[in-house]
């Protein structure tokens, strides 16, 4: 099996279309052709199932298609590894951030970086925790800035948690309370994130612990839509506390005991050292996240939890 095969067979995999990747590897169509049905020989299986010029993965396929990118990005990350050690004053992050975390805390961190180290290159790819997670196993991320899930993220991923930030009630003022109780939404019209959310399971979840399901005035929003939804008086949100700063026309009210909150993580694939590009970003975040900078409802916590625990 040769490396530059499972270049192919990727690229293939990913647009479903020989000629098209046979562009995208900057190779002749029939030495693509060929290069494949070389590695599918070798591996003693076909890859693909060809009926009039339509392209799918056999099972054999789609099992091997995460190990190549995995090998790809491996591959990728040991000439990286060697160019910074040979003294190069360059490099690549590839940073991964829900929209919320990528408004708010990755924006400071991202410019602290670069005043240090201007010359990586950083490429951003804001998204949720649940794509966050994917993208990582692959191998497309070096890093990711993630909510974890109550039942974690699986043995495949290190993560760190950073911090523990409180979910609030956001509107418009003026405000009843000091603090209101999910059980009080009951009968709320509440402006909701679309389907698949972390924000959006949590408001559910908690609705129905509560006893009752919530009404929506509307939903299917992004961070950046619900808060505006919100300010012009379209309902109440619940949200990360982060996202409010620099939103005066929205008060955050805190929920009533036991509350809300989520754990954010700083995560990357176990499989995989950091290049040293990855390991700089890492130690900048850390040393970002001082008592001082954290806004009201937001705590620093935690380790790094691996595998072994």
């Amino acid at each position: 099996m040769q490396f530059q095969q499972l270049v192919y067979f990727v690229a293939v995999a990913e647009t479903r279309h020989f000629t098209r990747a046979a562009v995208r590897t900057h190779v002749a169509q029939p030495s693509l052709s060929k290069q494949i049905r070389a590695l599918e020989h070798e591996l003693g299986a076909e890859l693909f199932t060809r009926v009039r010029g339509n392209i799918a993965l056999t099972p054999a396929g789609e099992r091997l298609l995460p190990i190549a990118r995995r090998i790809l990005a491996d591959v990728d990350v040991a000439h990286l590894e060697v160019a910074e050690l040979v003294g190069l004053r360059s490099g690549r992050v590839r940073i991964g951030a829900t929209p919320s975390l990528s408004a708010s805390l990755l924006a400071e961190v991202l410019r602290s970086f670069q005043d240090r180290y201007a010359g990586i290159r950083l490429l951003v790819d804001e998204n949720g925790s649940r794509d966050l997670v994917r993208a990582l196993l692959r191998g497309d991320l070096d890093l990711a800035l993630i909510v974890v899930p109550p039942q974690g993220v699986g043995a495949a991923l290190t993560t760190e948690p950073l911090l523990r930030e409180d979910l609030v009630l956001a509107g418009r003022p003026p405000v009843a309370g000091p603090s209101v109780p999910i059980a009080a939404l009951r009968g709320v019209r509440l402006v909701m994130f679309r389907d698949g959310y972390d924000l959006r399971e949590a408001t559910l979840t908690a609705c129905h612990e509560a006893g009752f399901e919530p009404e929506f005035a509307i939903e299917g929003g992004e961070m950046d839509a619900v808060l505006r939804f919100v300010e012009v008086g379209l309902g109440p949100a619940i949200v990360p506390s982060m996202v409010l700063a620099g939103r005066p026309g929205l008060t955050a009210t805190p929920l009533a005991p036991p509350g809300l909150s989520r754990t954010i993580a700083l995560a990357h694939r176990s499989d995989a050292a950091l290049t040293h590009a990855a390991r700089a970003f890492r130690e900048e975040l850390v040393a970002f996240l001082t008592p001082e900078r954290l806004p009201v409802g937001v705590e620093r916590i935690g380790r790094a939890t691996t595998p072994d625990g």
